[in-house]
């Protein structure tokens, strides 16, 4: 035997020539069908299209129902993941007159298809819309479905003026802690519910409540005497938002005074919505479901440019925040698998403008590195 001195540091060569994207040929489990490929090299652009190079995009979960093949819309295959995302333009056709290189853009529609998990790609500016370049790019790359959902169900439904009371299931997901803050700026009271098998339901609480939710329980408490006593010191609860359905959904319709609205806008426990007739005909209350990929799809002009602008501002004056955790893009399948974990608080963003990892180590001097000594056998 003999001892050597090592450095813990390899030469590698750098390997970040092509450019990759996440495709699936199929639909089925997520974890089986996706797989990295390499994108052939962009060819000519026609006049009214610009090439992007992509910044960010999220894992959502209408992501995954998508290549499930249990989402509103189908994939035409193959096909890119990715429904949301952000990247900035690179170079504009000859006809484009409304987007210049550097400006940022998001799909034109939440629900698009347009496939967001590639490092980059051309579009017919048909496709995109313009996005404020002045907020961090993981918001840039959130902001058509969640912040856009909880938007919309605050103003589409009901009128809502300062002192109104409304109530909400899934609070701790991104749509909730939107409702959340969105509501406190207009000066709207928040019932908030969370699932009481989350194993941080206390943490969970306690972030609710730092965000500015007013009341903050489990859905175990739901249609309680207790809970009924607290609806009994606020005033009438105008609307009820239900991401899950099941038994909680069925609790906050019993809870509703008479005349109020609840609005559908998730499943997430994979439970039927059960109202009984008596909440449809004595108390008169009114059921909608809400998808924001057709709210986009039907409102692709002035109303939608407006909502973002609004929605930027409220990132601007950090009036809006929330809870992200980035991961580059070259580990999607380790963010992958992150974003399945149950219960996560934060939303999963991939990181396409990550930089060359190796090209980093390999310029470090040996200096920076670890030696040690190492028996050879």
């Amino acid at each position: 035997m003999m001892r050597a001195l090592v450095h813990f540091k390899s030469a590698r060569v750098s390997c970040r020539f092509l450019a990759t994207g996440i495709t699936y040929d199929a639909y089925g489990d997520p974890t089986s069908v996706l797989k990295t490929t390499t994108l052939p090299a962009l060819g000519e652009i026609k006049a009214s299209e610009v090439v992007i190079k992509m910044l960010a995009a999220p894992i959502n979960p209408a992501d995954m129902n998508l290549i499930e093949g249990v989402y509103g819309m189908k994939a035409t295959f193959p096909a890119f993941g990715g429904q949301e995302g952000v990247g900035v333009v690179q170079k504009v056709g000859s006809g484009v007159k409304d987007f210049s290189e550097g400006d940022w853009v998001i799909p034109a529609s939440g629900a698009s298809g347009f496939g967001t998990w590639r490092e980059e790609a051309i579009a017919d500016v048909k496709q995109l819309q313009k996005i404020a370049n002045d907020i961090p790019p993981a918001y840039a790359a959130t902001i058509s479905v969640n912040p856009c959902t909880a938007y919309r169900m605050l103003r589409d439904f009901v009128t809502l003026k300062p002192g109104d009371v409304i109530m909400q299931n899934a609070a701790n997901s991104m749509v909730g802690l939107a409702v959340v803050q969105m509501a406190r700026e207009m000066g709207v009271k928040t019932i908030n519910i969370i699932r009481s098998d989350r194993p941080d339901a206390d943490v969970t609480l306690r972030l609710l409540s730092n965000y500015g939710g007013d009341v903050n329980v489990l859905d175990s408490y739901v249609n309680t005497p207790g809970f009924r006593g607290i609806l009994s010191d606020l005033p009438p609860c105008k609307l009820a938002l239900n991401a899950v359905g099941g038994e909680v959904a069925t609790n906050m319709a019993r809870s509703l005074p008479p005349g109020a609205t609840m609005v559908t806008y998730g499943g997430m426990s994979k439970r039927p919505v059960t109202i009984p007739y008596e909440l449809l005909t004595y108390k008169q209350l009114s059921l909608h479901g809400f998808w924001v990929g057709m709210w986009h799809h039907k409102n692709a002009g002035p109303a939608r440019t407006a909502m973002l602008e609004d929605i930027c501002e409220m990132i601007r004056s950090k009036k809006l925040s929330f809870l992200y955790e980035l991961h580059d893009f070259d580990d999607f399948h380790y963010a992958l698998e992150k974003s399945m974990e149950p219960f996560k608080l934060r939303k999963v963003v991939l990181n396409m403008d990550y930089p060359d990892r190796m090209k980093e180590h390999d310029a470090r001097p040996e200096s920076d590195y670890f030696v040690f000594e190492t028996t050879v056998v």
